[in-house]
């Protein structure tokens, strides 16, 4: 696993912030946010592309792009898989982002107006703001050669990656896939964009407590950055080779809402089958699952149809607790699947369930049967784990883990 995130830039730094709850939400640096409704985000901070990519790296990657290239490096040293042994056609990258290179659109478009309409773009605009480019990179970086690929279904593009990696795997088309996701959105379109959508949080006087999942004051969500990788590998190929094994993607599943662009359905329809599936293709029952990391963003029609959705599957469960990771993270948009499955996984290896900040007074329409996390981490063992992303065009994706 690999991860560059506003909480940590490598695993251990980054886990260790989510379950001490340390927001990184804080006023907007990377550009002036003065005139914005929302003036703060959870942005990545001592990033330097220099420590660990070479010039070229840099020079046509977008920043999307240069974390998802960090993460990618973190996570296949941390695999130990060594190519030389392997068909370069045996290893893949399937990756997710929501929105590629908007920072170098922006950029370039600047530029552009800037100097009378010339048209002097820079060369590596067009592949720069590619949103399959961070997978492309990857496969040459590290000579991978087999299927290759990106996946754009919005906050839920990585969960999607994860599914069709697995599926690639099962399918006996690669032993091992890169996947995961990455977004660089803490930008002047993004931002200005999401607040139109009235979807971000104005509580600008307190970042750090903006981010509220299921509480009754939650007003929208905070904006993140950031890049979640891991390498998926065919059981039996790592077992052989003695890979360290930290759990098992046991299942996943996707549903679609067909109801609104930009909401989710108020009861959670697409929601519960996408949840009910990924049981069934996991072979698991609900009462195997110990954690749900939620998508919950802290917007208010989002989090009360999810948390309708959760109860309408697990009922009033004592086995399940639940947790809303972005209280933490910020909403890493394509990115947030793959941060959150890595979560899950530190879940089932640590025995630990991190906590959802923030939330003070639970929303009464909330079902009062569901056990959410709040205030310090839950020391806890988890065998089995199931992680939730739902994306803008009524994309559900759904991810379940479990200790091999």
């Amino acid at each position: 696993m690999g991860v560059v995130a506003p909480n940590g830039n490598n695993i251990i730094d980054f886990w260790d912030n989510v379950v001490n709850g340390r927001s990184a939400a804080a006023p907007i640096v990377r550009f002036n946010a003065e005139h914005f409704k929302t003036r703060f985000a959870s942005q990545i901070s001592n990033f330097d592309p220099t420590l660990h990519l070479e010039r070229n790296d840099i020079k046509r990657g977008d920043l999307y792009t240069q974390y998802a290239l960090v993460a990618a490096g973190q996570a296949i040293a941390d695999s130990g898989f060594d190519l030389s042994s392997m068909s370069p056609f045996d290893v893949g990258v399937i990756f997710g982002s929501a929105q590629g290179g908007m920072e170098t659109f922006e950029q370039q478009l600047r530029e552009y107006d800037a100097t009378d309409h010339a048209p002097h773009f820079n060369p590596f605009f067009i592949p720069k703001t590619l949103i399959n480019m961070a997978s492309g990179l990857i496969s040459i970086k590290y000579g991978f050669m087999g299927v290759n690929f990106t996946t754009v279904t919005a906050c839920a593009s990585s969960n999607t990656a994860i599914m069709e990696a697995l599926n690639y795997i099962r399918f006996g088309k690669a032993k091992v896939i890169i996947t995961g996701g990455s977004d660089a959105p803490v930008t002047e379109a993004s931002i200005g964009g999401y607040n139109a959508l009235k979807a971000l949080s104005t509580r600008n006087d307190d970042p750090t407590a903006a981010s509220r999942p299921f509480d009754v004051d939650r007003d929208g969500f905070v904006m993140g950055e950031g890049a979640g990788v891991l390498v998926l590998e065919e059981y039996e190929h790592a077992r052989a080779r003695g890979a360290k094994i930290y759990a098992e993607v046991a299942g996943a599943a996707m549903t679609s809402d067909a109801y609104h662009i930009t909401a989710t359905h108020p009861e959670g329809l697409g929601a519960i089958h996408a949840m009910k599936s990924a049981l069934h293709d996991a072979g698991l029952n609900k009462e195997d699952i110990g954690f749900l990391n939620a998508h919950a963003t802290s917007t208010p029609v989002g989090d009360l149809s999810e948390a309708k959705g959760i109860h309408a599957v697990y009922g009033d469960s004592k086995h399940l607790f639940v947790s809303a990771s972005k209280s933490i993270t910020g909403h890493l948009l394509g990115a947030a699947g793959a941060i959150e499955a890595i979560i899950a996984v530190k879940t089932i290896t640590d025995g630990v369930i991190p906590p959802t900040i923030n939330t003070h007074t639970i929303d009464p329409n909330i079902p009062a049967g569901l056990q959410i996390v709040t205030g310090d981490a839950l020391e806890h063992p988890v065998n089995a784990a199931m992680s939730n992303t739902f994306g803008f065009g009524g994309h559900n994706g759904v991810v379940v883990l479990k200790k091999i």
